[in-house]
């Protein structure tokens, strides 16, 4: 399962940013998950919300987006949506919808990325002590 394995490097991306950035709380996180990553979203979303407990992550509203698989198509020159032949997990079957052909670049449908995270920081009046 290697959602866990992404999960955890996720949670610790998330929680080095927020500490890098003074962050009292982490109020959300928004995270890119393409399909051909073959990661099961809702298994990630379980395991970021066992992953987040006694973190400064714990509480935060946790989003994940998933990306869909775009080709620009070397024979035909068509950019879009391929035909995956209702799958949405191998690579081995996209195809051009136009052609048919498998002469593809993809473009997106491969990321698995920490798009956005929210955070409370300390006020710099606060912090220094000035009135």
């Amino acid at each position: 399962m290697h959602e866990l394995s992404m999960a955890n490097a996720m949670v610790k991306t998330v929680l080095d940013v927020a500490e890098k950035n003074n962050a009292t709380e982490i109020l959300e996180v928004t995270i890119e998950v393409g399909q051909l990553t073959m990661l099961n979203p809702e298994q990630l979303k379980f395991l970021l919300d066992v992953l987040v407990e006694n973190t400064l992550l714990e509480g935060s509203k946790i989003n994940i987006e998933e990306v869909p698989v775009e080709i620009d198509c070397k024979t035909c020159n068509y950019e879009g949506l391929p035909n995956m032949d209702g799958s949405d997990h191998y690579l081995a079957i996209v195809r051009c919808p136009e052609c048919g052909g498998r002469n593809l670049e993809i473009t997106a449908g491969r990321e698995c990325n920490v798009k956005t995270i929210k955070i409370e920081q300390e006020d710099d009046a606060d912090a220094s002590g000035s009135e």
